[in-house]
């Protein structure tokens, strides 16, 4: 299936939960209640959409940058920006050891563009400027809103399953176990939708893919930079991770997932230049991925596609 399509077909499958537990607690407990949860969780959804950006600039140590400070890559987003069709978006640099890129912010007027130190010293230009692509194409696509707003909904599911647990218990009524099995529903609502939203953002980062192609980028570019990228999170230490760690859905791939990944990555590096040329890529593009229990399940829970599968991915758009 297109990524259009599953990205439809996802939104319909999380518009029928919702709905299905709407009616569900307005029968229970009657509108009232309800909405008291939904309006509570919206509001930390907007706390977190106002603050994320302050909260990303602490986490990361980020620096702004102007074009006299880096005129390379400034000329890097702004040329991507207006191929994109967006508004310029900020520039900035994080001082964390991570080999990574990532955007953020509170829509396209508010996109910010962020590499890091150790990503600048391990890409070269064109595969940096495909990275900054990917980036752009995640403000372009409206990803970071996209994301948040879908995340509610898990978070909406837990409340109301810790609620329903709770009033169920306490009632000496005949609702009591009607509103435990709701409670129980909800449970289940939330694993469901958060496994959804996950899948949502691995979708998002095949738009994102394919956006650096349709921006100019070769595809081997890309490939090549993520391979490095994996390669540099390879080689930190576990400390080093750690430092990212509740940030990592941002970022171009999963460094914590980083020694597996360089191990299937090698094999596509034929002649052992630390690359992945075009040549390379086309090899995999008739080739199979198969996959194993385990990688399956990892990517299950996983904000970021299966790299091989990622890359196998960017093979059909070459050319």
């Amino acid at each position: 299936m297109s990524l259009h399509l599953r990205m439809y077909m996802l939104l319909a499958v999380l518009f029928a939960i919702i709905y299905a537990m709407v009616v569900m607690v307005g029968t229970a407990m009657g509108v009232g209640s309800f909405n008291f949860y939904l309006l509570f969780s919206l509001g930390l959804m907007w706390i977190q959409y106002m603050a994320g950006p302050k909260m990303v600039e602490w986490s990361m140590r980020i620096r702004y940058i102007e074009r006299q400070h880096n005129p390379m890559l400034y000329d890097m987003v702004e040329d991507q920006a207006r191929r994109a069709g967006i508004s310029m978006p900020r520039v900035c640099v994080s001082a964390v050891n991570i080999p990574n890129a990532f955007a953020f912010g509170r829509g396209q007027r508010d996109g910010r563009v962020c590499v890091t130190q150790a990503i600048m010293n391990l890409l070269s230009p064109d595969e940096l400027k495909a990275v900054i692509g990917h980036e752009i194409s995640h403000l372009k696509n409206r990803d970071v809103m996209t994301i948040t707003l879908l995340s509610v909904i898990p978070m909406l599911m837990w409340r109301l399953a810790w609620h329903f647990m709770f009033y169920g218990n306490s009632r000496r009524s005949r609702d009591g176990a009607s509103t435990v099995a709701i409670g129980m529903l909800a449970f289940l609502f939330y694993f469901i939708t958060n496994l959804l939203v996950l899948y949502a953002s691995r979708i998002r980062e095949y738009f994102a893919d394919k956006g650096t192609v349709e921006l100019g980028n070769r595809p081997e570019d890309l490939a090549s930079a993520l391979y490095k990228l994996v390669y540099g999170s390879a080689r930190l230490g576990k400390n080093a991770l750690k430092e990212a760690e509740g940030l990592k859905a941002f970022f171009m791939n999963d460094p914590s997932k980083a020694m597996s990944e360089i191990r299937e990555l090698s094999q596509l590096d034929l002649d052992r230049s630390g690359t992945i040329d075009a040549g390379e890529l086309s090899l995999l593009k008739n080739q199979d991925i198969p996959l194993t229990f385990n990688d399956q399940l990892m990517e299950t829970l996983s904000t970021h596609p299966n790299m091989l599968k990622r890359i196998k991915h960017l093979s059909n758009l070459a050319g």
